[in-house]
């Protein structure tokens, strides 16, 4: 005796399922095409007539823990004289070996497990595993061309690491919206000026400031392509330079100190890079004995905390030069040659960095983004598909859409068992 089940249960739209057999290598599941749904080419989506019939085997969510494979029945159309297409299933993708919502699932594994572990999750071979994973994101990442993007005030770019060695892709996030928009190998100004370049005329003129560190190419690819437009020297780069100098003073005096002062100043690494309000009680305590014991570990440690309070609510643009520029003269008469060479990078990059005070932007968003990028790059220990790769960094920034994932996608209808 037949039974009558609605299609949402058994989401495959335009099926009328015969028989279900179970055997040792899985379960299996006979359908036949319903012949009161139209038919429509998947390429064109234009209705035609039947040419022939087909029959396919694809694999779906197990049930019950065992394999599920679907053998359906679907025809070949017939549009005009020049074009014939198999017709559009809503359940599968044309040329795909498994269902949608089982591509939907092996995605989702993907996005926090290595392939390797959703392959032998799944019982399915690691390319099999990461060409459904890289087919699934190309058809549903939400991902727009630059030449459609509109809107766009502040821009942030950055490089990020591949792999081990000089192996890099660029970066831009609209810093309004936290969206990630672009990804691109390399890290020249051309590559940049790609993006630029693709902006239409309306959207290029509307870009007032672009974020980045203190690198060359980035800044020859905005003064060429985005004129009217001001560089912000993100203050990240700049702290961060400033640490690799006082982590240079600090390894000089270690050198030059005596058995007690070595003694002291062993693990003091992690106690003067940190912002002393990120410390707990114990290692403030230890930092301040640390810095009254080292008069030396002491200036540059202040001026690191006046240097970080350039950002502070700057008045103006002219304020926060001044400032930077009294900065510089502490820096000088410091006479260490590590905070020396800071002073006089900072004065040649002055523009930029006080540009803050028109446009108090950061690449924090950037910055947060290159980390998640970092552990999938760990995670995957390298990824030699950069298509694959840039597809998981838009992946990554792109929020989980949880109704998404919740509903079944499929119309509603009918299917008989």
């Amino acid at each position: 005796m037949g039974i009558t089940i609605p299609a949402r249960i058994a989401g495959f739209r335009g099926q009328c399922i015969e028989s279900v057999q179970v055997s040792d290598d899985g379960v299996h599941i006979h359908c036949r095409r319903d012949k009161r749904f139209g038919l429509r080419g998947s390429g064109s989506g234009n209705p035609g007539i039947l040419n022939r019939w087909l029959h396919r085997v694809v694999e779906d969510t197990p049930i019950f823990g065992k394999r599920t494979l679907v053998h359906i029945e679907y025809a070949q159309v017939f549009i005009n004289r020049g074009l014939v297409e198999v017709e559009e299933l809503s359940f599968v993708t044309p040329g795909s070996r498994v269902t949608n919502r089982y591509a939907r699932l092996i995605s989702g594994l993907c996005r926090y497990m290595p392939v390797s572990a959703v392959s032998l999750y799944v019982g399915l071979r690691w390319n099999t595993v990461k060409n459904i994973d890289k087919e699934w994101m190309k058809k549903t990442l939400p991902i727009k061309k630059p030449c459609d993007l509109e809107g766009l005030e502040y821009i942030g770019v950055d490089e990020v690491a591949r792999a081990k060695g000089q192996d890099y892709v660029t970066v831009v996030y609209d810093l309004g919206s936290g969206d990630l928009l672009w990804v691109h190998e390399g890290r020249t100004s051309s590559v940049l000026g790609r993006f630029l370049d693709a902006l239409d005329e309306e959207t290029a003129n509307g870009i007032k400031a672009v974020a980045m560190d203190m690198g060359l190419a980035y800044q020859c690819a905005v003064k060429q392509w985005l004129p009217n437009a001001d560089i912000v020297f993100d203050r990240f780069h700049v702290m961060q330079m400033y640490s690799k100098a006082l982590a240079q003073v600090r390894r000089a005096l270690f050198k030059s100190a005596d058995d007690e002062g070595k003694e002291m100043l062993k693990g003091s690494r992690y106690l003067i890079l940190p912002n002393k309000c990120n410390l707990n009680k114990a290692k403030q305590s230890r930092l301040e004995l640390l810095l009254a014991a080292n008069a030396p570990l002491n200036e540059v440690y202040i001026l690191k905390e006046q240097l970080q309070s350039l950002w502070d609510k700057p008045v103006s643009f002219e304020q926060m030069r001044a400032n930077l520029d009294a900065w510089c003269e502490l820096a000088d008469e410091c006479g260490l040659a590590p905070i020396k060479r800071v002073a006089a990078t900072l004065r040649n990059h002055a523009v930029g960095i006080c540009n803050y005070a028109k446009h108090p932007i950061s690449n924090a968003r950037v910055e947060a983004g290159n980390v998640a990028i970092g552990l999938i790059r760990k995670r995957a220990r390298g990824i030699k598909d950069l298509k694959y790769f840039i597809l998981k960094i838009f992946q990554i920034s792109t929020p989980v859409d949880k109704h998404a994932w919740l509903s079944a996608n499929h119309k509603p209808g009918l299917s008989t068992v």
